[in-house]
């Protein structure tokens, strides 16, 4: 007969890859009682050697146990956060129904859970492993993916809301129907109202909510270059990056919708045109897409060339458009001239748009890897960390951290596009930093869901 002590009480068998996601996961069980197999100290102990993220968490994670030495011996059951944590060994007595081979580390850590429920106890067994969670089930044990916040991918914060409108609102300095969105909606800081009229999608006004009942009207910034928004959500991104006030802004969206693009742009004519910060700081993490070439040769900036292509690619089309702008200038001076007219002009076209290297050269672009920023005090700069969807959220706030005075970062990315095996849509580093800075009144954040890369680009990014 089943012990009814045994049979209410729950014990949460947790995987290795939980405490290497989030050395703190175990306190994210109530009053339950956390257990942990013996065999993933052996596993932990082995990833602590590593200099990836992976090894950091693992050695967080030890130096947490270790902690909790001190209330007590793990063996027997120490107290948690009003529940316990445990450490289980391995059984000696395998159950005739246990249907793997024990000499497989995890499925080690599947017998001392199929052995606690055996015993009468609630077994739920939490991984991040789809496979290790599949084989679970197949035993009779519940399971659960570990999820410290949960962001589905339809529910996550965008920036902005559309609301239609009769056309008429929009002739308005101030369109009545904000203040009916102000009673109808939880409106955050720095969120964007798109009042779109009701017969014409192109016809279109974007207010940015300040708080209280003070909404700023969105135009279009004043470029020196022939350059601006192609959509709504362009024009909201270009909002928040030429705001100084605002110190972080992550732009979200699929490729091809000119997340990139748009914080250089905003970048390079902060730093060269406004003197608004003496330097433009690009980084990216080095994760590759498919089979990793292998090590490349030469120095940090031979190197770190092959993983800034984008970059160069964007500087490249921001520059050739200067070039295109100034010949049209050309032509209509020389027209102008021809009908006996002065030439018009254009002190911002007269100065050809700096290269790649002259950019480097005069310290206004510094490429840098993310491996070496730890511990750097960033003032003054303008930082735009790109595909940061491949990074953790503790790798995000060792970046934003690094922020010094008169600085602003800029995170881009696209979480439908993860690279990196350990992470998914709700446990990336851009997701994670969006959700909990929301409302702030210093971040602003904008979901991009137009591509303007090639109609091929956006049809790929639809059916592939």
């Amino acid at each position: 007969m089943v012990d009814e002590k045994k049979e209410s009480k729950t014990i949460y068998i947790l995987d290795t890859n939980v405490l290497v996601h989030d050395p703190n996961a175990i306190h994210s069980f109530g009053d339950a009682t956390v257990g942990i197999p013996a065999i993933i100290l052996e596993q932990l102990d082995t990833f602590k050697r590593e200099s990836s993220s992976r090894g950091r968490n693992a050695r967080e994670a030890i130096r947490l146990l270790d902690s909790l030495c001190a209330r007590g011996c793990l063996g027997n059951g120490v107290p948690l956060d009003g529940g316990m944590l445990k450490v289980f060994f391995h059984e000696e007595v395998i159950p005739e129904s246990f249907p793997y081979k024990i000499k497989k580390e995890d499925n080690e850590i599947l017998l001392t859970a199929a052995v606690l429920k055996q015993k009468g106890y609630h077994v739920i067994f939490v991984s991040k492993d789809l496979n290790a969670r599949v084989k679970a089930d197949t035993i009779g044990i519940k399971t659960e993916d570990y999820v410290r916040e949960h962001v589905s991918e339809d529910a996550f914060y965008k920036g902005w809301i559309r609301v239609p409108v009769p056309a008429v609102q929009l002739k308005k300095d101030r369109p009545d129907v904000l203040d009916v969105i102000l009673k109808e909606h939880e409106l955050l800081l720095n969120e964007f109202v798109l009042l779109e009229s009701q017969h014409n999608p192109f016809n279109y006004r974007i207010f940015r909510y300040l708080g209280g009942t003070i909404f700023k009207p969105v135009f279009d910034p004043p470029l020196k270059w022939p350059l601006k928004a192609r959509n709504p959500q362009q024009l909201m991104a270009l909002d928040l990056l030429f705001d100084s006030s605002v110190q972080l802004v992550s732009l979200i969206g699929p490729a091809g919708t000119g997340k990139t693009f748009l914080a250089m742009l905003a970048g390079l004519h902060q730093v060269l045109i406004d003197d608004e910060y003496r330097r433009l700081l690009v980084s990216r993490p080095v994760v590759p897409l498919g089979k990793d070439i292998g090590f490349l040769p030469g120095t940090i900036e031979e190197k770190l060339r092959s993983w800034m292509l984008p970059v160069y690619d964007n500087l490249d089309f921001i520059a050739h458009s200067t070039r295109v702008g100034k010949h049209f200038e050309e032509i209509k001076d020389d027209m102008r001239s021809k009908k006996g007219k002065k030439p018009l002009k254009h002190k911002e076209q007269r100065t050809p748009f700096p290269s790649l290297d002259e950019l480097v050269e005069k310290e206004k672009l510094s490429l840098e890897a993310i491996t070496y920023m730890r511990g750097r005090s960033i003032p003054y700069q303008y930082i735009l960390i790109d595909e940061v969807q491949n990074l953790t959220p503790h790798e995000v706030k060792t970046l934003v951290s690094r922020v010094g005075v008169g600085s602003k970062i800029i995170l881009t990315g696209d979480p439908y596009q993860i690279d990196s095996p350990y992470l998914d849509f709700a446990s990336n580093g851009l997701i994670v930093t969006a959700e909990r800075f929301k409302g702030q009144y210093l971040f602003g954040s904008v979901y991009l869901e137009t591509s303007e890369r090639s109609a091929l680009s956006q049809l790929a990014g639809e059916l592939l």
